[in-house]
C-alpha cells in the first residue's frame, strides 16, 4: 500500500533520460482490454452464476449444517469460486481506472463494472448471513463430520466474529447496494479531484506526485515554492475535501450507530482482527516516544541544515552533504532482488517474474494514481505493483516495500479466494521486512562515515513518516470522527485538529507555518481506509522485533517467516507470532520495536562527536 508523505523526483532522469524505459502494466493475464468478449463474457456468467447460487441454497443452510444434505462445503465451494470470479472482474476495472483517473472512458467503465458486480454479489449476501444464524454448535459438528467443509474453518471462524454487528438481511441489502451511490461516489470524486490538481511552481505546471518530490529538493527556495504552491491549491479546494470528509465521517457514522460499534475504529480493529487494547498500547507508546524520536531527530537535521527550527517544507531536506545520484530502474530491480535473496533465495525467485512479466506499472503519466501500492488480484492470476519511479532512494525502498506486498500476495494466494487476505496490520509485515532487508545490504555496502550517516538519516526519516506520522494521523482521525459525532466541521476546525496534532507528534523543531493546515486534504486513507494508517505503526515495530530475532537466529527463521506470510488470513496475530517468541498484547513489545528507531538516531548522534 501507499505510504503518504513518500516523495521522490523526476520520471525522466530516472529512466536514464527515456521516461519510456519504466515499465508499465500488461493487464491481459486479467483481460485483454475493457471491451473484450472475454470480460463480457465472465459478466453474463457471473451473473447467471450467482443466480442459480441464491435459487440453490438461499434459506438451505441450517438443513445442510445439520444434516450434511445438501453439503455445505459444496455451497461454500461455489461461493469460493464466485468471489473469485467477481474479485478478477473488478480487479482488472481497478487497475484500468488507476492508470489513468482523468479518462472519462476508464471512468465510465470503472462506474460500469462497479455497478454490474454490486448488483451480481447482493445475490450472494445472503450466504454469510445466513451462515451466521446457525448455532455454533451446529457449524461445529458439521465441521467435524465433513472434511471438506473443515477445510474452511478459518473463514467460518473468522466470519463469525462479525455476527454480533450484522443487521437484518434487507438492511444489508441496502447498506450493499447504496454503496456505490454513497460512500463509493465520494471516494471517486476525491480521486478525480485529486488527480486533476495541477500545482504551477518556476512556471512548470506539476501534478501533485511531481509537486511533493520537489519537497526534497537540495534548493531551499525550491522547496519554499512547491510547499506554497501545494498549500495554495489545497487552500482553493478546500470546500470540496472538507464536505467529502465530512460526509464520509457521517456515512461512517451511520454505520457504526446501525451496527453497534462502540468506538470510531472498532470496526476497524474488528476488520484488522486486533484488539483495541493492542492498538491503544501502540499508539501509547509511540505517543511517549514522541520526544526521543521525532522531536530528537528534527532537532539534530535543524543543526545539519545550519537552521534554528526547521520549516515544514524542510522536513524531508537532503543532508548537505548527501551524494545525490539517480539510481535507474535497472539498479533499482537489482538492488532489491540482491537483498531479498540475501535473506531468500525463493524471496527473489517470486519477486523476479514481477519484473520479467510486466507486473509493475512504474511511469509517470498525467492521471496516473499517485502514490504506490501492490493490488493482490485474485489467487487464480497475480498481484500488480504500482508505483511512480522517479529514480531516487526512497524510490528504491518504496519498490522493496510493495514487492513485499506481493510476495506475501503470491504466497497467501495458495489459500484461496476466502482465505488468503490477510488484516491489515500483518499485511504492512512482509512489506516492512522487505524494505528493511534492502536497506540492511545498503548498509553493508556503504564505504565511508558521509554514505553511513545519509543511509541511516534516511531510514530514521522513513521510519517516522511509517511510525510517528502514521499514529499522529491516526489520533487525528480519531479527533475528527469523535468531533463529528456531535454535527459537520468547518474546514478552519479540521485544520486546527491537523495543526495540533502535527505540533505535539513533530516536536518544537519544526514550524508549521500558514498553508500546512490545508495538507490533510491529500492523504487518500483518511477517505478510502479510515483508521487504515495504525497499520503501517504497526508493521514497522514488529518488524523491527522481528528483525532482532532474525539476527540473533542461528536457523530455521526464514521457514518460519515464509509459514507466517502463508498462512494469510488463516491465523489471528498471537498464532502467527508465537514461533517467533513475540506478542502483540505485550506493552514492552512495542517500547523493542521503537528501541531500533532510537539507536539508528543514538548512532547518528555519535557521529557529531
Amino acid at each position: 500500500m501507499n505510504l503518504p508523505f513518500r516523495p521522490t523526483f523526476s520520471a525522466v532522469e530516472a529512466a536514464g533520460g527515456d521516461a519510456a524505459a519504466l515499465p508499465e502494466w500488461n493487464l491481459a493475464d486479467l483481460y485483454p482490454s475493457m471491451d473484450s468478449q472475454e470480460l463480457a463474457d465472465d459478466l453474463a456468467e457471473a451473473r447467471r452464476l450467482a443466480e442459480a447460487f441464491q435459487t440453490r441454497w438461499r434459506g438451505t443452510l441450517t438443513q445442510a449444517a445439520t444434516t450434511g444434505e445438501p453439503s455445505l462445503a459444496e455451497a461454500v465451494v461455489a461461493f469460493e469460486a464466485l468471489e473469485e470470479l467477481l474479485g478478477r472482474i473488478i480487479s482488472y476495472a481497478g487497475l484500468i481506472y488507476s492508470g489513468d483517473t482523468s479518462d472519462p472512458a476508464r471512468a465510465k467503465f470503472y462506474g460500469d463494472i462497479q455497478s454490474a458486480v454490486t448488483d451480481i454479489s447482493s445475490r450472494l449476501l445472503f450466504f454469510p448471513l445466513e451462515l451466521n444464524r446457525i448455532d455454533d454448535a451446529v457449524v461445529d459438528a458439521a465441521m467435524a463430520r465433513d472434511p471438506a467443509l473443515a477445510h474452511y474453518r478459518p473463514w467460518l471462524v473468522d466470519l463469525r466474529q462479525d455476527k454480533p454487528f450484522q443487521l437484518e438481511d434487507r438492511v444489508e441489502e441496502l447498506f450493499h447496494e447504496k454503496a456505490i451511490t454513497g460512500r463509493g461516489a465520494w471516494n471517486r470524486l476525491f480521486d478525480e479531484t485529486l488527480t486533476s490538481l495541477r500545482f504551477t511552481v518556476d512556471g512548470d505546471d506539476l501534478a501533485l506526485e511531481a509537486t511533493l518530490n520537489l519537497l526534497q529538493d537540495p534548493d531551499g527556495e525550491k522547496r519554499r515554492k512547491a510547499a506554497s504552491a501545494l498549500a495554495n491549491v489545497f487552500s482553493e479546494n478546500l470546500r470540496t475535501f472538507t464536505l467529502i470528509t465530512n460526509t464520509l465521517a457521517k456515512d461512517k457514522e451511520i454505520s457504526d450507530r446501525w451496527r453497534g460499534f462502540e468506538d470510531v475504529a472498532d470496526s476497524r480493529h474488528l476488520a484488522n482482527r486486533v484488539e483495541r487494547e493492542v492498538v491503544d498500547a501502540l499508539e501509547k507508546a509511540v505517543s511517549d516516544a514522541y520526544p526521543s524520536i521525532s522531536h530528537r531527530y528534527y532537532a539534530m537535521k535543524a543543526k545539519w541544515l545550519g537552521l534554528d527550527v526547521l520549516d515544514f517544507w524542510d522536513r524531508n531536506a537532503p543532508l548537505p552533504d548527501a551524494r545525490r545520484r539517480d539510481i535507474s530502474w535497472d539498479e533499482a530491480r537489482e538492488t532489491v532482488l540482491s537483498a531479498y535473496s540475501g535473506f531468500s533465495p525463493e524471496m527473489a525467485a517470486i519477486a523476479e517474474p514481477f519484473f520479467k512479466n510486466g507486473w509493475i506499472d512504474a511511469a509517470i503519466r498525467p492521471g496516473k494514481s499517485p502514490g504506490a501500492f501492490a493490488h493482490p488480484t485474485v489467487p487464480s492470476v497475480h498481484p500488480y505493483v504500482l508505483l511512480n519511479y522517479m529514480g531516487k532512494p526512497r524510490d528504491v525502498m518504496t519498490l522493496a516495500h510493495e514487492l513485499g506486498h506481493g510476495v506475501h500476495q503470491v504466497l497467501a494466494g495458495r489459500q484461496g479466494a476466502l482465505m488468503a487476505a490477510t488484516p491489515l496490520t500483518l499485511a504492512e509485515t512482509a512489506s516492512v521486512f522487505g524494505e528493511m532487508l534492502t536497506f540492511r545490504s545498503l548498509l553493508d555496502q556503504t564505504k565511508t562515515k558521509a554514505e553511513r550517516k545519509t543511509l541511516l538519516a534516511s531510514k530514521v526519516e522513513d521510519m517516522i513518516n511509517t511510525v510517528v506520522r502514521q499514529i499522529a494521523f491516526y489520533q487525528f482521525e480519531r479527533a475528527l470522527h469523535e468531533e463529528r459525532r456531535q454535527g459537520e466541521l468547518t474546514t478552519e476546525r479540521i485544520g486546527e485538529i491537523w495543526m495540533d496534532v502535527q505540533a505535539r507528534s513533530l516536536g518544537p523543531s519544526l514550524r508549521l507555518g500558514d498553508g500546512y493546515e490545508t495538507y490533510w486534504t491529500y492523504v487518500p486513507h483518511f477517505i478510502h481506509s479510515p483508521f487504515y494508517v495504525y497499520a503501517y505503526a504497526f508493521g514497522d515495530c514488529l518488524v523491527n522485533s522481528l528483525y532482532a530475532v532474525y539476527e540473533n537466529s542461528e536457523s530455521g527463521f526464514q521457514e518460519k517467516y515464509f509459514a507466517m506470510l502463508k498462512a494469510g488470513g488463516t491465523k489471528h496475530h498471537s498464532e502467527l507470532l508465537k514461533p517467533f517468541g513475540l506478542d502483540a498484547s505485550d506493552p514492552a513489545f512495542w517500547s523493542r520495536g521503537l528501541a531500533m528507531i532510537s539507536g539508528f538516531i543514538d548512532e547518528l548522534e555519535a557521529m557529531e562527536d
